[in-house]
Formats: structure tokens, sequence, C-alpha cells
């Protein structure tokens, strides 16, 4: 079965963003922790080395050959419910929240990520249905998902949302 697209836009006090949810069979602490472990995150996405309560760390995506270090300044944590975290500087300053609540032994993550412009979403939203599924697969000791079925895929339906107006 192919992945799905799962993104929508929402508008925040400090602009658009793209937001994804994945719905967990686990407690709100055994998600976080699959987020914020340098090691559990190895396993998805990537890997920090620092303190993050210093406000900043030094972050890698394994997943990408080519990634370089690069610094991200934790800009509110508040365990195991929330965080945000920016990385870059000037233009390219990528902006990204991770809220979960629980429920009825079920954790929702919603990930979000502050866009410069709905066009983003067109690359963003399939790199984060990606990565998200590859969450879910290595959390559950399975083989991780192949980025071609990701992207160019998924790009249409992303290039296609319509942005809400804002108060909607």
């Amino acid at each position: 079965m192919s992945p799905k697209p799962t993104g929508r836009f929402a508008h925040r006090d400090d602009g658009l963003y793209l937001l994804l949810d994945r719905l967990f069979a686990a407690p709100i602490a055994d998600v976080w922790f699959s987020l914020t472990n340098p090691h559990e995150m190895e396993k998805w996405i990537g890997t920090y080395t620092g303190q993050p309560y210093t406000g900043g760390v030094k972050f890698r995506m394994t997943s990408e050959p080519e990634a370089e270090w690069e610094y991200v300044s934790i800009l509110e944590c508040h365990a195991p419910h929330s965080f945000l975290a920016e990385s870059r500087e000037g233009p390219d300053k990528m902006r990204v929240f991770c809220h979960l609540t629980e429920a009825g032994g079920l954790t929702t993550l919603t990930l979000g990520q502050r866009l410069h412009n709905p066009a983003e979403a067109a690359t963003m939203g399939p790199g984060w249905d990606y990565y998200l599924d590859r969450l879910i697969a290595a959390r559950a000791g399975k083989t991780l998902p192949e980025w071609e079925h990701y992207y160019p895929a998924h790009a249409s339906y992303y290039k296609e949302l319509v942005v809400p107006g804002k108060g909607a």
C-alpha cells in the first residue's frame, strides 16, 4: 500500500504552518523519548550533540548522507507535551514544533513547520510525511519507508492544498 500525504495548513500567531499528525498506541512519555533522545532520533531522522537544556544543540540528519551539522535553537520545551525549535539563519530559518496529547492510551503527535510561502509545502510536506512514517516504522522495528514513495509522488497533493482564511 502506498503512503498517503497527510498535511494541512493552519495559521498561528507567527505565520502559516504546515501541520501533520500521527497517532501512536503508546504513552506520551514513550513518544516524547522517540522525538527527543538522540539515540532514538537517529533511527528515523538524525541525532544531536549538546545539552538541550542550554537552549541549543547541534543537529545532523543521519538519514541524508550529505547533511552537515547545524545549530538548532530550542525556543520552548514543555516535556512531554511540546517543543519549538528553530534552525538555520536569515531568510532560510526553519521553525518546527511538536505537540503531543494523550487520551485513552493513545498519543497524538502534531508536527508543524512554519512556511515562508505556501509553495514550500510541495517539498516540505512529502519530507515530513516521509520522516513521520520513518518514526512509526522505527518504533515498530519495521523496514523504513523509501523516499521515492513520497517525492515527487506527494508533491501535487501539497501544491493543491488550500490555505485557509485567517481565523478559519
